[in-house]
C-alpha cells in the first residue's frame, strides 16, 4: 500500500503475484454490473483475470461430472469492454509488441481506487526495449447514476519519442468462465449466440450474446473517440473497424502521431444492456443508442460522482474506535453490489459478489448478514432482496413436496431459477479426488430468510410487506418446519433428523449415510420461525388470514400446533454446554497441537483430513461458527429465555461455558466465522473479543490470498463486520 488516505485504496508497484486480490478489492460497481479491476487489454492468465458480471444473470449447462450427469447454474462472465492496448509502430510501420505490465519494463506503476468517487485510475509509465518511454493514465468507472454506462478514459504520452501509436480498443466476446480451476469439469463457455459488428460513421463496435440455458439477452456496445481540441498534430489520426464474418472481438485501432510531450486523450464510452433490466426487442440496437446519446466524458464522469456522494451521504459513519479506510472499502464493495438500482432488479445476495467466480455467483444465506443493515438505510434494496425470494417460492414448494415435506424448502445453493443449485460433488485441490456434496442438507436457510424478513419489517415498519408477501413466505416455511419435525416426535419432543449445520465439516456420523439428528442451531432457529410463523398468524388482519387459510388450503388447527412444536422441540446438551448437534459428545478429539506443528493453517481442515484418507465427521471440530451462530442473531439472555421457553432448566452460565467449549474447536474456514465470533465474544466482554474483531475487518484486505479474495470479496463476511464497525465503542479506561 501507498500513502495512506482514508478515502483512497492504493498500491504503489507491480506485483504479478498480488493481481488477483488487487482486481477484486478494486473492483467497480453499480448494483447491475459490476467488473473486476484487470489491467485492461492484459489477457487473463499470469496473475490477470478479467471479469464483468450482471447481477442474477446466470447459464444453466448439463455436464458429465464423475460418471452422472449434473446440472450447473453459474453467473456469467460478460464480454470484456474494459480492453483498451497500445504499442508504438517502429519505423517503415513495422509494428512492435504492445506494451504489457508483465512484458515491459515498468518505471512506475499506481493503482488507486477513489472510494468518494467510484473511480479507479491507473499510472503506469513502461520503457519498452527500444528505451522509448511511454506514461498511460487510465479512469474507469460503472456509472452509478446511469446504471448501463461505463467509461474508460486513457491518456497517453510520449515522453521521450515520436513517431506513430497504435491503439486497440475492443469489445471482447472471447471471454470464458475459467478463474477456479476446480469448476473446469463443469465447462467454461457460458456465452453462446455470440454476434458482433460496428456501426459505419461513427464507428461504435458491439457483441450480443446471451447465457447458455437462459432467454437472458446481453448486448455491449463501445465508441473510442479521441478527446481534446483540433491539433493540427492529430490530422493524421486514421481509425479502422476490422470486421470478418464470425468474428467476437470487434476492435476500434486509432494510429495516431506523437511526439515527446503531447499527450493523446481517449475515451471508451460503454453501454451495457441486458433484457432483464430492459425490453429484450432489438438489444443490439439500444445498447448502441445508447453509446450514441451518451453524455460526453465529462459529464458522464460528474453524474456518476454525484450518485456516489448521495450514496455515501446516506451511509452510516463507523465507530470512532474503527479505522475509516477499512470501513469504507467493506462499506464501498457492499454498496456497488447492493446500490439503490438493485431495488428494481430480480437478484439475490451473490456470496461473493459481482467481484469473481467463486461459488459461481450463487446466493446462500448471505442477506442474513445484511438485510438488518440495508433496512435502517436502503429498505428497498433490502425488500429487492426479499423479493428474489419471493419470486422463487413456487420452486421452493416444489422442493419441499419432492422431499416429502409441506409447505416451502428454499435451496441452499439458489441461482435463477430458484431450484437446488449444490451440485453432489465437489474436488478437493489436494487431493485432487472428488468428494460428495451433501452441503444442500441446511435447511437452516429457511430460518435465516423468515429471520430476514422479520428484521427487515421490524426496522423498516413495512407491515405492508409483512402483511402480504412476508406471511405468505413465513406461513410456507412453518408449514415445513412442522412437516420436518411432526415424524419424529418420541411423544415428548420432536426432532428434525437428516441435516446439516452451518458448520459444514459434519454431513454424518461416522461410517453412516448422509444426514445429522437434530442440529441445535437448527432446531432452535426452527423453534423460533415456528413461533413468529405462529405470532404473525394471529396478528394479521382477519381478511387477510381468511384469504391466505383459503389459498394455501390449510388445515384449522395448523398454527396451533406451530405453537406446540415450538415450544417442545429437542435441543441436544453434553457436558453442561449445548452440543452442536445430537451425538456430537461421543465423537473423539482431534489432535490440534500435533496437526499444528505439521500445518500451518488448518482453516480447511476438511481437505486436509480428506487427503489423509480421514473425515471431520469423527471428531469434535467445527469449520465455521454453527451452534455460536445463535449469539449472533440472539441476545444471551434471550437464548436463556428460548432454552427455558422449550422447557429446559438452564442457569444464566449456559451460553458462556458453550462459548467457551467451540472456542478452541473452530478452525474458522469461512471468513463469514471471525465476525460472528467477533459479535458474539464482544456481547460476552470476552478478552478475546478484540482480536477476532480486528481479523473480521481485515480478512479480505491483506495483500495475501489466504481467504481466495482473488476469486471475490467475501461479501457477507464484509456485511458482518460492518455491523462491528458501526457497533463497537470505545474500551473504558
Amino acid at each position: 500500500m501507498g500513502a495512506y488516505d482514508e478515502w483512497v485504496w492504493e498500491y504503489r508497484g507491480y506485483r504479478a503475484d498480488e493481481e488477483g486480490v488487487r482486481e477484486t478489492l478494486c473492483a467497480l460497481g453499480n448494483g447491475v454490473f459490476g467488473v473486476r479491476a484487470a489491467v485492461p487489454g492484459e489477457g487473463s492468465g499470469a496473475g490477470h483475470y478479467r471479469g464483468t458480471y450482471a447481477a442474477g444473470c446466470y447459464s444453466s449447462t448439463s455436464v458429465r461430472v464423475e460418471g452422472r450427469t449434473v446440472r450447473c447454474e453459474a453467473m456469467v462472465n460478460l464480454p470484456d469492454w474494459l480492453w483498451v492496448r497500445l504499442r508504438p509502430i517502429g519505423e517503415n510501420g513495422a509494428e512492435e509488441p504492445w506494451l504489457s505490465v508483465d512484458a515491459t519494463e515498468l518505471l512506475q506503476y499506481r493503482q488507486a481506487l477513489d472510494l468518494r468517487k467510484g473511480v479507479l485510475s491507473r499510472l503506469i509509465r513502461y520503457q519498452d526495449r527500444r528505451r522509448r518511454r511511454t506514461r498511460v493514465e487510465q479512469r474507469i468507472l460503472l456509472s452509478m447514476d446511469d446504471p448501463a454506462l461505463a467509461l474508460v478514459r486513457v491518456r497517453i504520452t510520449a515522453e521521450n519519442w515520436r513517431g506513430s501509436l497504435q491503439v486497440e480498443s475492443s469489445v471482447d466476446g472471447t471471454v470464458t468462465n475459467s478463474q477456479v480451476d476446480r469448476y473446469e469439469a463443469f465447462g467454461n463457455q457460458y456465452l453462446t449466440d455470440i454476434r458482433s459488428g460496428h456501426r459505419p460513421g461513427d464507428g461504435i463496435v458491439v457483441v450480443a450474446c446471451r447465457p447458455a440455458g437462459s432467454r437472458v439477452s446481453i448486448a455491449v456496445a463501445a465508441a473510442t473517440r479521441l478527446l481534446g481540441p483540433g491539433d493540427a498534430g492529430l490530422a493524421s489520426v486514421r481509425t479502422e473497424h476490422p470486421v470478418a464474418p464470425g468474428l467476437r472481438r470487434p476492435s476500434t485501432l486509432i494510429h495516431v502521431p506523437v511526439e515527446p510531450g503531447r499527450t493523446v486523450d481517449l475515451a471508451k464510452t460503454v453501454a451495457l444492456l441486458t433484457s432483464s433490466t430492459c425490453p429484450p426487442g432489438r438489444l443490439t440496437e439500444r445498447a448502441v443508442t445508447r453509446v450514441a446519446s451518451a453524455p460526453d466524458p465529462v459529464e458522464l464522469t460528474a453524474r456518476h460522482e454525484a450518485a456516489w456522494r448521495e450514496v455515501w451521504h446516506r451511509s452510516p459513519r463507523p465507530s470512532p474506535v474503527v479505522a475509516k479506510q477499512g470501513y469504507r472499502l467493506h462499506l464501498f464493495h457492499l454498496l456497488q453490489t447492493l446500490s439503490p438500482h438493485r431495488a428494481g432488479l430480480d437478484a439475490g445476495f451473490p456470496a461473493r459478489g459481482l467481484h469473481g467466480e467463486e461459488y459461481q455467483g450463487r446466493v446462500f444465506w448471505d442477506e442474513l448478514f445484511t438485510v438488518p443493515w440495508l433496512s435502517r438505510h436502503w429498505p428497498p434494496t433490502a425488500r429487492a432482496l426479499l423479493d428474489y425470494r419471493y419470486r422463487r417460492l413456487p420452486a421452493a414448494r416444489a422442493a419441499a413436496a419432492e422431499t416429502g415435506l409441506d409447505g416451502a424448502l428454499y435451496p441452499w445453493q439458489s441461482a435463477a431459477s430458484g431450484s437446488e443449485a449444490t451440485v453432489p460433488a465437489v474436488l478437493n485441490p489436494l487431493s485432487q479426488r472428488w468428494i460428495a456434496d451433501h452441503s444442500a442438507l441446511q435447511r437452516h436457510v429457511n430460518s435465516a430468510i423468515a429471520y430476514s424478513i422479520h428484521q427487515y419489517t421490524r426496522l423498516s415498519g413495512d407491515d405492508e410487506y409483512l402483511h402480504g408477501r412476508g406471511a405468505e413466505m413465513i406461513t410456507e416455511m412453518a408449514r415445513m418446519w412442522a412437516s420436518a419435525a411432526a415424524p419424529h416426535f418420541d411423544g415428548h419432543r420432536y426432532h428434525i433428523v437428516g441435516i446439516m449445520g452451518p458448520d459444514e465439516y459434519h454431513d454424518a456420523y461416522p461410517d453412516s449415510a448422509p444426514g445429522l439428528r437434530d442440529n441445535a442451531y437448527t432446531n432452535m432457529t426452527a423453534a423460533w420461525a415456528l413461533s413468529h410463523a405462529h405470532r404473525l398468524w394471529n396478528g394479521l388482519p382477519p381478511p387477510r388470514r381468511e384469504q391466505l387459510a383459503e389459498q394455501l388450503s390449510m388445515e384449522p388447527d395448523e398454527p396451533d400446533r406451530w405453537l406446540t412444536i415450538s415450544r417442545r422441540m429437542y435441543i441436544p446438551f453434553h457436558d453442561d454446554v449445548i452440543s452442536q448437534f445430537d451425538g456430537y459428545g461421543q465423537l473423539a478429539e482431534f489432535d490440534w497441537e500435533g496437526y499444528r506443528a505439521h500445518h500451518s493453517d488448518l482453516r480447511r481442515l476438511d481437505r486436509i483430513l480428506e487427503r489423509e484418507g480421514d473425515h471431520p465427521n469423527r471428531y469434535k471440530l467445527s469449520k465455521q461458527a454453527d451452534t455460536l451462530m445463535l449469539g449472533y442473531l440472539f441476545r444471551p439472555d434471550e437464548l436463556t429465555g428460548l432454552l427455558r421457553r422449550l422447557g429446559y432448566c438452564v442457569d444464566e452460565g449456559i451460553w458462556q461455558r458453550t462459548v467457551d467449549y467451540y472456542l478452541p474447536r473452530t478452525t474458522h474456514g469461512s471468513t463469514l466465522s471471525l465476525a460472528v465470533h467477533a459479535h458474539v465474544l464482544s456481547d460476552l466482554g470476552h478478552p478475546a473479543a478484540e482480536t477476532f474483531t480486528r481479523r473480521a475487518l481485515r480478512a479480505d484486505l491483506d495483500g495475501t490470498d489466504r481467504t481466495g479474495t482473488s476469486y471475490g470479496v467475501h461479501l457477507g463476511a464484509m456485511a458482518a463486520a460492518l455491523r462491528l464497525a458501526t457497533e463497537l465503542r470505545p474500551r473504558p479506561e
